[in-house]
């Protein structure tokens, strides 16, 4: 029997008078652009929050980026307005709550929250200090509750709003000394799913995003082991671990009209490995 042969792709046909480029550039901005969105970042100085600011900044956001560290604060905001990127920058300690009301006070509405901001404070259970476990949670869960309680609404007056933020495995498996840590990402999955039902059915979609093992600052003592973190890289089915601007695309597309359906989600960003 003779081989068949299968036709090849049939040839993009531009509509009349337009480049097929801008065609596919309309249809990809009415999906996944954010121009005339204003996006604020916490964390947004480093690691993975700082590769989910500059890709919402490249897709046409403009940044309120939100950090503890005023100086990194400031050389972000730099790089990134190099790029054309508009960014504005609030240097914030998220453990006090005087200090977001100050933050809210200044910032009158955004249309898409970021809390990528995290404490990771991991000695052993019984080693946890009570000052420590408030601070890990008044960081990773008190400030996206108070930040969405008054972003939130407003957002859902206007008919538009994303939540974004960024849990742990340690939501959902303790590993690594999880602690206060572990505690403190599983009550930020879950108020992203109590935030997703009050506002979702106003046009506010709330999502988190869970890495697995990625190479930042925070995650430097792993990545000083070699065999650490080739260890952990094997428990991946991609067999890597991950790097901030794995995070790039995915937060583009939760934060965009194109997410329109997806909330009270978490979205693994692991190579595999939460389910390996």
């Amino acid at each position: 029997m003779a081989a068949l042969t299968m036709p090849g792709p049939s040839p993009r046909r531009p509509r009349a008078g337009r480049d097929n480029h801008a065609v596919i550039d309309e249809y990809l901005e009415r999906l996944f652009g954010l121009t005339g969105r204003l996006a604020m970042v916490t964390g947004g100085n480093a690691g993975i929050g700082r590769a989910i600011a500059a890709a919402l900044g490249r897709a046409g956001a403009e940044l309120i980026l939100v950090a503890r560290d005023e100086e990194a604060l400031a050389r972000t905001a730099a790089e990134l307005t190099a790029e054309g990127v508009s960014a504005h920058q609030f240097s914030v300690d998220l453990a006090d709550r005087a200090a977001i009301d100050e933050l809210t006070a200044r910032v009158p509405r955004v249309d898409i929250l970021v809390n990528a901001a995290g404490v990771n404070i991991r000695p052993p259970l019984a080693e946890l200090s009570t000052a420590d476990w408030d601070r890990t949670m008044a960081v990773n869960l008190t400030a996206p509750y108070l930040l969405g309680q008054h972003f939130g609404p407003g957002m859902a007056a206007r008919g538009f709003g994303r939540i974004i933020t960024v849990t742990s495995q340690q939501a959902v498996r303790a590993y690594g000394n999880s602690g206060g840590y572990g505690a403190s990402k599983a009550g930020a999955a879950g108020l992203i799913r109590s935030q997703a039902e009050a506002w979702s059915r106003h046009g506010v979609c709330c999502n988190a995003i869970s890495p697995g093992v990625v190479h930042t600052a925070m995650t430097e003592a792993i990545f000083a082991d070699p065999e650490r973190a080739r260890a952990m890289a094997e428990r991946t089915m991609v067999g890597r671990n991950g790097e901030p601007d794995d995070f790039a695309a995915a937060a583009v597309f939760l934060a965009s009209a194109g997410a329109a359906h997806v909330t009270g989600q978490t979205i693994f960003i692991d190579g595999g490995f939460s389910v390996h």
